[in-house]
This record gives structure tokens, C-alpha cells and sequence, in this order.
């Protein structure tokens, strides 16, 4: 397929290689050309626009960053919805609210265009060993049809329902996965708080029925205080501002997610957006008595 790829981060840039690799005639469009220059050279094409590669593209695939995002590459002069020909498809494998991705999927589909929203979990690991698990809304017949990219990027695809209800599914993930991941923090907290090996108290862990991929790979980072790799804590505080909107939206009670949203909050005060989100730990350090922190 003629596809075009915009979000070239850690996540997208291998996502982009494996379409090169299974064959696609690949573009791509970027706010800064030179984050798009070892794709180039790899044979992707660069447009100099939104609209010039959607107007080239059977597809579009977006990777970006938050609502606001998709939303101006969608409806800005130059944006998608200038250049896409009815009959073209739009996925989005961002994180954003359910709202603006039916939002978005009801103006595509007053100009014959598809849409999926097909956000993923799996973190640049994920992406480059292409076993992202995508979740996915919109149309079972648009789904259908690009089942096989998908399986280029992915080996778990699931069609969730409608437009949106891939987002719904998303934020399911990363309430899980960020409680996991402050539950962690906290176990470990209080085995260093209590003058125990923290390493072997994870060790010890892992072998029972606490042990999950979480407590692995994050609580290793917790361990060794090495956050400078893995994804943005900012990129999870977006996701809980979207869930506790939804929540707030909806009427529904998500008292650990409230919880666990606070933690991000404080370290994100902390000046921690740049650090995997395994930093949750240094928050529980810093409200701890001081003759009680741990120096780890």
C-alpha cells in the first residue's frame, strides 16, 4: 500500500522501518525534516505537508502525542483533511480521548473516508520487536482491510467495537499498568524503608504471584535508580488526565486511578517528565521522614 507515517519518536521511527521492511511504499511527514532523515535515506519519501501525504497515501498512520495533536494535523490549512481522497483511511495510533476520536471519525465519514482509532502497548520494545498489542475502533470492514499492516506492527489485534473504543481499551491499559507500576514503588519502598535488600526482595517477588512484567522491567530501574530509559512519566500523566476527565464525564468512581494520578502529579513537580515513569519511587523517597530515605 501507499502508506504515509507522521510520529517519528522512539515508538514510530520502528514502526515506520517495519512498513519499509514488508514492502510498502512508505512517506512520511515530520515538524522537523531531520528527525524523518534516516528514514529517507532508508526509501521512505518526505512531503513537505500533512496534505501532501495524505493526497499520496491510500493510509495514514499518526503516532503523536495527545489529542491536540491529531486534531491540528487533521483540521490545520495544510492538514490531512486537505489532501485525503474519499476512499482513504486515517489511523490513529495515539493516545487521546474517546471523544475526539469519534469526533474525528464523524467528519472523516461525511467525506468518505475511514478511520481507526488503534492506539498500542508494548513501549518501544514493543515497536521494535513488532509485538505491539493493538486495540482497535472503528468500522470491522475498514479493520478487515488493513489487517495485514497491522500484523506488520503487531501480534495481538483486537477490534474492540466503535469509534473510540479503541481509547477506551487504552485507558483500561495504562490505569492498570501505572497502578502496577506505583503499587511497585510502594512494595519496594517499604522493603527499604525497612533496611532490606530491595534487589532481593524483588528477586524474591518475581518467583511468586506478584511477580508481573512491571515489577521486571520497572522495578529493576527502581533498583538500580536508572530512569533515564523506557517511556516519558509526562506521556502517562497526559493518559490520567484523560482517564480522570472521562471518569469525571461519566460519573464513574476510579479512586486508585485518582490515587495513582496524584503520584504523577508530585513528580511531575518534581521535575520528573523526562524520567521513566519507574521514577514514581523518588516521590515516595522524598515524603518519607528524612532519617527514613533511602540514598538508592
Amino acid at each position: 500500500m501507499k502508506i504515509g507515517f507522521i510520529g517519528l519518536g522512539d515508538m514510530g521511527q520502528s514502526m515506520a522501518r517495519h512498513l519499509i521492511g514488508a514492502g510498502h511504499d512508505l512517506a512520511v511527514w515530520a515538524r522537523r525534516e531531520a528527525s524523518a532523515a534516516a528514514l529517507v535515506t532508508e526509501g521512505a519519501a518526505w512531503c513537505a505537508s500533512p496534505a501532501e501525504l495524505a493526497a499520496r497515501s491510500e493510509l495514514v498512520i499518526t503516532m503523536v502525542g495527545g489529542s491536540a495533536d491529531v486534531e491540528d494535523l487533521v483540521l490545520r490549512s495544510d492538514g490531512l483533511l486537505a489532501g485525503f481522497a474519499a476512499g482513504a483511511v486515517h489511523v490513529d495510533m495515539s493516545t487521546i480521548a474517546p471523544a475526539t476520536a469519534r469526533q474525528l471519525a464523524a467528519g472523516y465519514a461525511e467525506r468518505g473516508i475511514g478511520w481507526l482509532d488503534a492506539p498500542v502497548s508494548g513501549g518501544p520494545k514493543g515497536a521494535l520487536e513488532a509485538t505491539l498489542a493493538i486495540m482497535v475502533g472503528g468500522e470491522a470492514t475498514t479493520l478487515a482491510r488493513l489487517q495485514p499492516v497491522f500484523e506488520v506492527l503487531g501480534s495481538r489485534i483486537v477490534h474492540i467495537g466503535e469509534s473510540g473504543a479503541g481509547q477506551v481499551a487504552k485507558a483500561c491499559n495504562q490505569m492498570i499498568m501505572v497502578a502496577a507500576i506505583e503499587a511497585s514503588a510502594e512494595a519496594l519502598h517499604l522493603a527499604a524503608a525497612n533496611g532490606v535488600d530491595v534487589a532481593k526482595v524483588r528477586t524474591a517477588l518475581m518467583g511468586g504471584s506478584a511477580g508481573s512484567r512491571v515489577l521486571e522491567v520497572m522495578g529493576e530501574r527502581m533498583v538500580s535508580g536508572d530512569f533515564d530509559k523506557g517511556v516519558d512519566a509526562r506521556l502517562h500523566h497526559k493518559d490520567f488526565a484523560l482517564i480522570m476527565a472521562e471518569a469525571h464525564a461519566l460519573g464513574a468512581p476510579l479512586p486508585i486511578a485518582a490515587a495513582v494520578g496524584q503520584q504523577l502529579n508530585a513528580l511531575m513537580a518534581r521535575g520528573g517528565a523526562r524520567q521513566d515513569t519507574a521514577a514514581l519511587i523518588t516521590v515516595l523517597d522524598a515524603m518519607a521522614p528524612q532519617d527514613r530515605r533511602t540514598t538508592e
